[in-house]
C-alpha cells in the first residue's frame, strides 16, 4: 500500500470527510482491520481564506508548496489537495516536489463521461466557478461543456461556502438556495452538476436535484485509494 499525502485543512470539515472516506474504502477493499496509510499536512484555513480573498496567490503558492515538500519528506508516495479552489496552485505543488499529484478535476470528469454526460453545471467558490484553472481543465482536457450559475447565484453559492459550510453549518434555508441554483442550471440544459467545493456535500445530496450530482470529495478520495492500492 502506498502512502497518501493530503494537503488539507481547507477546510478541516471536508478534510475529515476525506479521512473517513479513504479509510472506509481501504477497509472495504482489503478487509477489516485494514486502514489507509495517510500523512496529512493541515493548514490554518483562517490564514488561507484571508490570502485568497486578498488575491495573495503567490504567498499561497509558497505555503502549499512547502506543505507538499513536508509530505514528501515525511514519506508520502502521492499527493492530493483536499480542496477544489486550491487546485489553482496545482502547478506550484507539482513544481515543489517529485510526487505525483492526483488532480481533483480528473476523476470527477472521468465519472461524468462514464455516464455519458457532456454538459454539466459547476458549483463551487467564486474562484473555482469563474477562473479558468478548473473549468478550463474540464473543457480542454476532458471535452466537457461547463455551465456556471448566473452572477447573483454565484455570489450566494460562494457566500454560503465561506460563511457557513467551512464552519460546519448546514442550514435548511441555504439548502433551498442551492436547490434553486441547481434547478436554474437544469433549465439551461445541464445534464449533471459538479459539487465543485469539497464542503458542498455537507449541505446537498442527490435528493436535492433532479439530475445527477457528482461529489468531488468522494470521487477524489476514492481515486486516491485506487492510486494507493495499485
Amino acid at each position: 500500500m502506498r502512502t497518501i499525502g493530503i494537503i488539507g485543512g481547507m477546510s478541516w470539515e471536508s478534510s475529515a470527510q476525506y479521512y473517513t472516506i479513504i479509510n472506509r474504502a481501504v477497509r472495504e477493499r482489503l478487509g477489516a482491520p485494514h486502514s489507509a496509510k495517510i500523512l496529512m499536512h493541515s493548514l490554518d484555513f483562517g490564514e488561507v481564506e484571508r490570502l485568497q480573498h486578498a488575491g495573495e496567490w503567490e504567498a499561497l503558492g509558497r505555503m502549499i508548496g512547502e506543505s507538499a515538500r513536508s509530505l514528501q519528506a515525511g514519506g508520502a508516495d502521492l499527493l492530493i489537495i483536499a480542496t477544489n479552489t486550491m487546485h489553482k496552485l496545482a502547478p506550484e505543488v507539482e513544481a515543489a516536489c517529485d510526487l505525483p499529484l492526483l488532480h481533483i478535476a480528473d476523476p470527477t470528469a472521468e465519472a461524468i463521461k462514464l455516464q455519458g454526460f457532456t454538459k454539466v453545471g459547476l458549483l463551487g467558490t467564486a474562484f473555482t466557478m469563474e477562473r479558468d484553472f478548473y473549468r478550463g481543465r474540464l473543457e480542454d482536457r476532458h471535452g466537457l461543456e461547463v455551465l456556471i450559475p448566473r452572477h447573483a447565484d454565484r455570489v450566494e453559492v460562494h457566500r454560503i461556502i465561506y460563511e457557513e459550510l467551512v464552519n460546519g453549518s448546514a442550514r435548511e434555508e441555504s439548502r433551498e438556495i442551492y436547490r434553486a441554483v441547481i434547478a436554474r442550471l437544469v433549465d439551461r440544459g445541464a445534464e449533471a452538476v459538479i459539487l465543485g467545493c469539497t464542503e458542498i456535500m455537507l449541505l446537498v445530496g442527490q435528493e436535492d436535484s433532479e439530475i445527477p450530482l457528482f461529489d468531488t470529495t468522494g470521487l477524489h478520495a476514492l481515486a486516491a485509494v485506487d492510486a494507493a492500492l495499485v
